[in-house]
């Protein structure tokens, strides 16, 4: 799995992810039987049952991989299977934001606002940060602001009940079996206490939200003091690891991430997306031009994106662009953070308006969009509900058929055509 951060988009949000509910217009049905009751309660002591069967032969491979017995028993003790965890893993929603929804929370005047106050609050930290590093103090400030609302969604979901709930599960039972070892080496190293270890139900913990595997990897103790700490009020060990991490995968000091760009009259769309790349010179030449209308500066070759295809924003992107993806690997979360740490250093907003009246495609519907495009000729090399580029390349041959502007874009129009 290359994406070893975690993403959790309720914690992104500055505020609680469900409204409480409403009082209901009448009571409630109990169970109508002993039997429904007495069923229920049997499933869940042999879910348990099997969780705890589970646990004793997880201790010996979690002992194989160097885990003692005392540390074992100290972080399992009281752990039970935790059956909302599931619920959430689950019941995930099929639909997504679609990118302007998501960059109105994920860039709104109340995150800038908060984002300079924390740059402003922790400036002698970040710059020292940004000196060892080489990551701007506010692209690690826009991950902080996009990841837990700057110190303050950080999840109080205790990890070893989480990871081990995940794990026992199956779905994903191998990578959150990793997960779960890596999360016993954090606890054996001392760098936490197994109640302080909490998180996202997802597993991902911290400032930044690392898990446990990236943790070992990447995380730093920049002051020096022997732990690692990613947990406390303190966000000094967060931040730094956070800049070490895109250090280690090649940021560069003063490359953009991306240019909001106007493309002119008759451009090609099929020169866009993250196969083709050109200089900012090459693309100058063909008419490509940021949004006051000059050449973009030569910061190295580059591609033009269009995230909703060629009515809203198009960015000319750089290799920073993908260092961020490896944090989060959806495009939304790039931009965002991109966008963000841009409004920090003083930005307006984007230029460019979006297509709203559009709304997102349900996966049920992007794979039922794939298997019409195979169809008709257009193959998109599988039926996954995955937007790629071989679908991309598809659905432009089909939008060329219909005389439409080939950007690739796959919008409920084009599913309604194919329908």
């Amino acid at each position: 799995m290359r994406r070893l951060f975690a993403f959790v988009l309720g914690i992104c949000l500055a505020g609680p992810l469900f409204a409480a509910p409403e009082q209901a217009a009448a009571p409630q049905p109990r169970p109508t039987t002993i039997t429904e009751g007495t069923l229920v309660l049997a499933q869940s002591q042999a879910t348990n049952a099997g969780f705890q069967r589970w646990i004793s032969g997880f201790r010996r491979r979690a002992r194989a991989a160097g885990i003692r017995d005392s540390v074992f028993d100290a972080a399992f003790r009281g752990v039970r299977f935790d059956p909302a965890i599931i619920e959430k893993d689950r019941n995930q929603s099929e639909f997504t934001k679609q990118i302007w929804e998501y960059l109105d929370s994920a860039v709104s005047d109340t995150r800038v606002k908060n984002g300079r106050a924390g740059l402003r609050k922790h400036k002698r930290l970040l710059r020292e940060i940004e000196a060892r590093f080489g990551v701007e103090a506010e692209v690690v400030t826009a991950i902080w602001g996009l990841e837990s609302a700057y110190g303050t969604y950080r999840g109080k979901t205790p990890l070893i009940s989480a990871l081990a709930t995940l794990a026992y599960d199956g779905r994903r039972g191998r990578f959150f079996e990793e997960q779960l070892i890596a999360a016993l080496k954090i606890l054996q190293a001392g760098d936490v206490s197994p109640r302080q270890m909490t998180g996202s139900w997802a597993g991902a913990m911290g400032h930044t939200q690392f898990m446990p595997t990236s943790y070992l990897s990447y995380a730093v103790d920049f002051r020096g003091d022997g732990r690692r700490d990613i947990w406390s009020d303190d966000p000094t060990d967060g931040l730094a690891s956070t800049a070490a991490y895109l250090k280690r995968f090649g940021w560069t000091k003063g490359q953009p991430w991306g240019v909001e760009v106007q493309l002119p009259r008759g451009f090609n769309y099929g020169l866009t997306g993250e196969r083709v790349k050109k200089s900012p010179t090459q693309w100058a030449a063909m008419g490509v031009r940021d949004m006051k209308g000059r050449k973009v500066p030569n910061h190295g070759r580059a591609s033009i994106l269009l995230p909703a295809g060629a009515r809203g924003a198009a960015f000319m992107i750089f290799d920073n662009f993908h260092v961020i993806e490896r944090y989060n690997t959806a495009d939304a979360y790039v931009i965002a953070v991109g966008h963000l740490s841009d409004r920090l250093k003083g930005a307006g907003p984007l230029r460019t308006g979006w297509p709203r009246g559009d709304r997102n495609l349900r996966f049920s519907e992007k794979k039922e969009m794939q298997r019409l495009l195979s169809a008709r000729g257009y193959n998109t090399q599988g039926v996954d509900g995955v937007i790629g580029p071989n679908t991309i390349q598809a659905i432009r041959g089909f939008q060329a058929s219909q005389g439409l502007v080939p950007d690739g874009y796959a919008s409920f129009e084009i599913l309604r055509r194919l329908r």
